[in-house]
């Protein structure tokens, strides 16, 4: 191919969250969904939509799309005066009367405090002022009762602005006085913000597919509710890439093949509904991925999948010279397979937040015109980023906004670039593959399952996430359960069979927040049981990891290697 013609440019981000509502009660226990839904999905749109040239790849799991429905759904019913707020700290925003108990209010105060301080928190004058105030009580928590409910309701105003888009920021004018206000804010403030917060959400499925119609924006997905597909059908593919692996007792996830399949079928079913269409696409999650996964998600008619490069580099033969930028086919598995450049991507999630933005996107855009200068063959290679699409930003100034408009603008007019989505490289560059014997198994963090698998705290999670299996398989043979009582438990396994839990397990991660997903983890494992007319196992009451490590972004993200970039 002309060395003249542009190298194609792929941005992928993957947006995210595990289902933190009881299914039993309705309760939401974690407001991560909703934050970063009128924070981050909705910034995301915005910056694409303010460059019509620039083109991305924007994942969604099943699952967050379900949870982002349901707050729609709450949020609008509570606001027309015939419905309830499950998420408590949504519903505190809400109701007229803040919480009356001393650690009740202690714990609403700790709950606005879980914001970056530097980025989120400072910018802010009258919000810092209140969480140092909060800092104070937290400290010398006997005399919260000198906190007034104005304090509370004002701090609660603030955490909400905090958490709202800059493209919202910028222009609502709502949002603007409630900011120029400052302090005092009454119920009509507060609820006048839950109503930004409604169209916010409103907004996130209509804007992503206006986005996808116009061909800005391929949309893809994980299966269902995020497992690592891999270790469900073969847990000992773990020793693909970690021969010395310390395993779980049981190495054999019962019916694991039929799980990755329902997780698939579920997956495709909600992402149809939500979105009117099929996707072309499939990152599956935490980009896990083995030669057995392939084939599975080849049978359901993917036309692509992608990882991380560090399982390239696992999966390549001694002898092979092949370029990491190309697309690559692996087996008889007729299915292309694209690989993240790890070092740009961890670029993006872990240097350059402290840049000034022009500094760090000539940095980046540079280096990505060294890969084009360099690459022999642009019909066949591209350039993938493929990056958590919510979790970076917060270390940005702006929520990332300097950095990401000027990204866009300047991608969108490089000569020697191409911004393209996955789907739209296959059908008009139609590459050809380069070929390679065996995938080896493993994920877009360290090219291994180490993150989910290994550890006595991981393992621990996998041997009573295998007996409850065990236990769904019991009472499924025994006919025990009617129609509507198995698919509810198959959703409630399927939600314990998520990725998630396992991430958040062992002592390198904090303590604060291994507490609340252990707590998540056993709390869904439990209503399974109970879904199944089974008690609980004694041991659910028992903590299965307790954290202790300080991890870089609080450990909601990961470099690919643990050397770091």
């Amino acid at each position: 191919m002309p060395a003249n013609q542009p190298m194609n440019v792929v941005l992928c981000w993957h947006m995210h969250q595990p289902e933190y509502r009881d299914l039993r009660t309705g309760k939401v226990h974690l407001p991560w969904t909703y934050l970063h839904a009128t924070k981050d999905y909705v910034d995301m749109a915005a910056h694409l939509e303010a460059v019509p040239e620039a083109k991305a790849v924007v994942n969604f799991a099943p699952i967050l799309l379900e949870q982002i429905e349901n707050y729609c759904v709450q949020i609008g019913a509570y606001l027309d005066g015939n419905g309830v707020i499950c998420d408590p700290l949504l519903a505190e925003l809400a109701e007229p009367a803040l919480p009356g108990n001393t650690q009740n209010r202690l714990q609403l105060m700790r709950d606005c405090l879980r914001a970056n301080r530097e980025r989120m928190i400072a910018r802010f004058a009258p919000f810092q002022r209140l969480v140092t105030m909060a800092d104070w009580y937290e400290a010398h928590p006997d005399s919260l009762i000198y906190a007034s409910n104005h304090f509370l309701a004002d701090l609660l105003v603030w955490y909400h602005i905090s958490w709202m888009a800059e493209s919202v920021q910028r222009t609502d004018a709502r949002l603007q006085r409630l900011r120029d206000k400052g302090q005092n804010f009454t119920l009509h403030d507060r609820r006048e913000l839950l109503q930004i917060v409604l169209e916010q959400l409103q907004s996130i499925v209509p804007r992503y597919r206006a986005l996808a119609d116009s061909g800005q924006v391929e949309l893809s997905m994980s299966p269902y509710a995020h497992p690592i597909v891999p270790l469900l059908l073969d847990m000992e593919s773990a020793r693909e890439s970690m021969p010395g692996v310390h395993m779980p007792v049981i190495t054999e996830y019962p019916g694991g093949e039929a799980r990755a399949r329902w997780h698939l079928r579920q997956g495709l079913a909600t992402f149809e509904r939500v979105f009117g269409r099929k996707p072309v696409g499939l990152w599956p999650s935490e980009g896990g991925v083995s030669q057995q996964a392939l084939a599975l998600f080849a049978e359901f008619d993917f036309h692509w999948v992608a990882s991380g490069g560090n399982v390239l580099n696992n999966s390549h033969d001694s002898a092979s010279k092949s370029c990491s930028h190309r697309v690559y086919r692996f087996g008889d598995v007729a299915l292309d397979c694209f690989f993240r450049d790890d070092g740009l991507s961890d670029l993006i999630g872990f240097s350059y937040s402290d840049w000034h933005a022009d500094d760090a996107v000539a940095n980046l855009v540079g280096h990505m015109e060294n890969i084009a200068r360099a690459c022999p063959d642009r019909d066949d290679c591209l350039i993938t980023i493929i990056l958590d699409g919510e979790n970076a930003w917060e270390y940005y100034p702006e929520n990332g906004y300097h950095f990401l408009s000027q990204l866009y603008r300047s991608l969108a007019k490089n000569p020697l670039l191409q911004m393209t989505t996955f789907e739209q490289f296959q059908r008009e560059k139609s590459p050809s593959p380069a070929r390679e014997e065996h995938l080896v198994a493993g994920s877009w963090v360290y090219g291994t399952f180490s993150t989910w698998i290994g550890s006595p705290d991981k393992n621990r999670g996998w041997e009573i996430l295998v007996e409850a299996k065990q236990g769904f398989d019991a009472q499924v043979a025994a006919g025990n359960l009617t129609p509507e009582e198995l698919a509810a438990a198959e959703r409630q396994l399927a939600i314990c069979e998520g990725s998630d839990w396992f991430w958040w397990f062992g002592d390198y991660n904090p303590s604060a927040t291994v507490n609340q997903f252990d707590q998540l983890y056993r709390m869904h494992l439990a209503n399974l049981y109970q879904m199944l007319h089974l008690e609980a196992p004694a041991y659910l009451a028992e903590i299965i990891s307790r954290g202790g490590g300080h991890p870089s972004r609080g450990g909601v993200m990961r470099q690919h290697s643990e050397g770091g970039a």
